[in-house]
């Protein structure tokens, strides 16, 4: 485990600049991944484990990010447990669960576990390559935002299936099938030297804060009792898109370290209302650093820094800064350099 400035934010207790990592920094729109993809299969890059520490240290050397996280994808979780996976062009599952018995179909032993080994040694390269100061994620999907792809093939669309399965009780069955694994898989990444994992859960806004708190929150529950039953010691964040403060209220007491949110709230709300009880992880909105003219991206970065800054220092010692979601394809690399450099100005 590194002594990084991510470690001591996550403990809420960072004096200096907040640490600073975005989801997907290692993706479409950096030219070092894009020189990778044309010798390697997203698939290669993803399962062999030299290839992804290259992945994920190509920002961290090229921009000057605080931490590096695992280079993977979201559905290796469900392929394990027998959903086939295809990647032309996109990632794709060979079938859904149409109803409580197709749950049946899902595997759920150490065969499974073991086939998401390469994610944990993914980890293990890249923290020996990666700089003592820095700090490493590993990172797993939300149960929910799994059952979302398991039945709908998507997190975003049609997704009436997803919601008929939290009513009937598939989704419970999914979490009990899926609860081994996940836990499994979490405490691997933490052994294998992540500082933190993240649970990115994208879904968690595509319910209500009633069916949240039902549903979600108990399988939540389950997980984490299930990971530190493992022995797991490294903390965890649990990141979701489009939820409220109904939301996560509703958090309290499951032992996450952090809470990362999206672009839609202002630090300056989040902040002293939930950071003496969770680090904050966010939330610059990330369809902005696709503008192509300075002239209008660079207020919007003054205007959000600033509004950090304004706050006492106190509370930004739990402040992991960065995005309300993944750089999206397409971002100008100069764009997220300037995110970067004027993140030091403000805060160095």
């Amino acid at each position: 485990m590194s002594a990084s400035t991510l470690r001591a934010a996550l403990e809420r207790r960072n004096a200096g600049r907040p640490p600073v990592w975005f989801m997907r920094q290692a993706g479409r729109y950096h030219s070092h991944y894009q020189q990778l993809k044309a010798r390697h299969s997203f698939l290669e890059l993803c399962r062999d484990p030299g290839l992804a520490a290259e992945v994920a240290l190509g920002p961290v050397e090229d921009f000057g990010f605080d931490a590096a996280i695992l280079f993977s994808d979201l559905l290796f979780p469900l392929e394990a447990m027998g959903m086939p996976l295809d990647y032309v062009p996109g990632p794709k599952l060979g079938w859904h669960l149409r109803s409580r018995h197709d749950v049946t179909r899902l595997a759920s032993d150490s065969r499974c576990i073991e086939a998401l080994d390469f994610q944990a040694e993914a980890l293990r390269v890249t923290r020996a390559r990666l700089a003592p100061e820095k700090g490493l994620l590993g990172f797993a999907v939300g149960p929910l935002t799994l059952f979302f792809y398991a039945t709908s093939g998507s997190h975003h669309g049609e997704l009436t299936a997803a919601h008929a399965g939290l009513a009937d009780g598939t989704f419970e069955a999914f979490c009990a099938r899926l609860t081994p694994l996940l836990s499994a898989n979490i405490v691997a990444q933490a052994r294998a030297g992540a500082d933190v994992v993240a649970l990115l859960d994208t879904c968690a806004g595509e319910v209500s804060p009633r069916v949240f708190g039902t549903q979600v929150v108990p399988a939540l529950e389950r997980l984490l009792t299930a990971c530190h039953g493992l022995g797991l010691e490294q903390p965890l964040l649990y990141y979701s898109r489009g939820t409220s403060p109904a939301h996560w209220d509703q958090l309290g007491g499951l032992g996450f370290a952090g809470l990362g949110i999206d672009w839609r709230h202002r630090l300056s709300d989040v902040l002293p209302r939930y950071g003496t009880d969770w680090a904050i992880q966010g939330n610059f909105d990330p369809h902005l650093l696709l503008e192509q003219d300075p002239a209008i991206l660079e207020p919007r970065l003054h205007e959000f820094f600033a509004d950090a800054a304004a706050l006492p220092g106190a509370l930004r010692r739990g402040w992991i800064c960065g995005l309300g979601h993944g750089v999206l394809p397409g971002t100008p690399e100069r764009n997220v350099r300037r995110f970067l450099a004027l993140q030091k100005e403000y805060f160095a």
